[in-house]
């Protein structure tokens, strides 16, 4: 009998101590297939930064047959273009002079570029930089309407804006 307990005794020893060995090795397999998560710091990809897209829009001014007077309907389009233009530094326009068909080609060309002229000065007597308003003259030859009657040589007689950097 006390052999018995003796071989009971020795085997819930040698048990025991496998059953703890077993536990610590455990413990140390599975710290190493699992990382320390608290060590690691997500990566992001770093963020690019938009520029915000500048929609400007301007309206085509207007003039009378054979004038290159800004007309008192264009006052409000130009304060608006002034405005717009001052509040965008980077932008800079270049002002196209048209005019209608009639008359001939070194004439019209002539009186786009003082159409185009007039209106880069009253920007600029409206505060935005000479720099800023390039001018030139297209004449008769790039018409908005091609028809040969009042209604179309009106809307040839113009200076439109054309952004040229942002």
């Amino acid at each position: 009998m006390k052999r018995t307990i003796y071989l009971i005794s020795g085997a819930l020893t040698i048990s025991l101590a496998l059953a703890g060995c077993a536990k610590k090795q455990t413990t140390k397999q599975e710290e190493i297939l699992q990382p320390d998560v608290t060590a690691v710091k997500p990566v992001t990809p770093p963020i690019e930064e938009k520029k915000p897209e500048v929609k400007i829009d301007f309206s085509i001014v207007y003039f009378g047959f054979d004038s290159y007077s800004i007309e008192e309907a264009s006052i409000p389009l130009l304060t608006e273009a002034a405005r717009l233009l001052r509040s965008y530094p980077q932008v800079a326009v270049r002002l196209e002079g048209h005019c209608d068909e009639r008359g001939t080609t070194e004439y019209n060309l002539a009186l786009g570029e003082k159409r185009s002229a007039a209106v880069r000065d009253y920007l600029v007597n409206l505060g935005v930089e000479r720099s800023r308003l390039a001018t030139v003259s297209f004449g008769k030859e790039k018409p908005a309407d091609p028809g040969h009657n009042e209604i179309s040589w009106a809307k040839n007689r113009r200076v439109e804006f054309i952004i040229e950097k942002k």
